[in-house]
């Protein structure tokens, strides 16, 4: 197949050698920024394109993969879909769910598979984790503790137009760095029923947060706490353990250890912006070929996608309006 690029930064790249892991072929890049776009065509041998009609013209052309800044990302597959396209896009799908939905009804009207990159589902630890949640190993699972305490230097944020606005980024840390573990829980332990967040600006100098806490009762039952911030100097691995009545799991970074980590080997540090490792973004971009193939949904569809983004966008008003939220069941 032949995927096309959106995108420029880091994460096309990412993206670009996963999808080459993959087996497929670059058809084009495009990205706001004209010579970081060619300097990715470039580097993989292909064309760069100055308008995203253009690319989406190409008459190659299966699928696209998004990697633009997150409040662009439901108008590009949009109009990717409507050329027929199939899209797996970048996490966040986009940074409300009312573009998530109106992107669900474009795709379904367009016949094309939409996927998300929520890479971190397809890691072989966390299978692990998966696997001994759904038989019972934890007994009744009771509560889960998260953390995300990354670090991002000044210019992380300065030297971008888009991190950590409200109108490209859909906030800060939590939506950018956090979503992933946000969608852990939720991949782990099942659906939110109810929502308690606060959020800070306490380093950087931007307009959203950089540190946010947050309290998420599960419809199981379980209660989990979820601390995110990119100021905590100099940055350690993910931690999420979750506590049962007959056992406990705990993984730091990719990795599942004990509860007790202390003779485990060196764990990098989850901290750099830059992935290094592609494997599980080429396990996504596998699964979303065969779901192509198939015409089956992939394994992060438009639906996990958006229940990520419901629980930040609850701690969001949460922490505005300093209220809990509950979150509607849906089917």
């Amino acid at each position: 197949m032949n995927a096309g690029l959106i995108g420029a930064g880091n994460i096309s790249d990412t993206h670009a050698r996963a999808a080459l892991a993959a087996g497929l072929r670059i058809a084009g890049v495009h990205g706001d920024n004209r010579d970081k776009a060619r300097s990715i065509a470039d580097r993989y041998n292909t064309a760069a394109f100055d308008s995203l009609d253009a690319l989406l013209a190409q008459p190659s052309l299966d699928l696209v993969i998004i990697g633009s800044p997150s409040g662009r990302h439901a108008e590009q597959a949009i109009a990717a879909a409507r050329r027929g396209r199939h899209v797996l896009v970048e996490k966040p799908l986009d940074i409300t769910t009312a573009r998530i939905d109106a992107l669900a009804k474009e795709v379904t009207r367009a016949r094309v598979t939409l996927g998300v990159i929520l890479q971190d589902r397809l890691k072989p630890d966390v299978l692990a984790m998966k696997r001994r949640l759904d038989a019972g190993a934890l007994g009744t699972p009771l509560v889960a503790t998260a953390e995300v305490k990354w670090f991002r230097p000044p210019e992380y944020y300065s030297t971008s137009r888009w991190r950590g606005t409200w109108a490209l980024d859909g906030g800060g840390a939590l939506m950018n760095q956090g979503i992933h573990t946000v969608d852990l829980l939720l991949h782990l332990l099942g659906p939110v029923a109810r929502v308690t967040g606060v959020t800070a600006t306490r380093h950087h100098t931007i307009e959203a947060e950089d540190t946010a806490t947050a309290l998420l009762e599960f419809v199981n039952g379980v209660q989990a706490t979820l601390d995110v911030t990119t100021a905590a100097f100099p940055g350690s691995p993910r931690r999420l353990r979750i506590a049962g009545t007959a056992g406990s799991l705990w993984l730091e970074g990719d990795r599942l250890v004990t509860t007790d980590s202390s003779g485990s080997d060196p764990i990098e540090n989850a901290s750099s912006p830059v992935v290094s490792d592609i494997s599980a973004h080429q396990r996504i971009i596998e699964d979303f070929v065969s779901a192509v193939r198939d015409g089956r949904p992939p394994i992060c569809d438009v639906s996990e996608g958006r229940r990520s983004v419901e629980v930040v966008e609850a701690v969001y008003r949460s922490a505005r309006e300093q209220l809990a939220i509950t979150l509607e069941p849906r089917n």
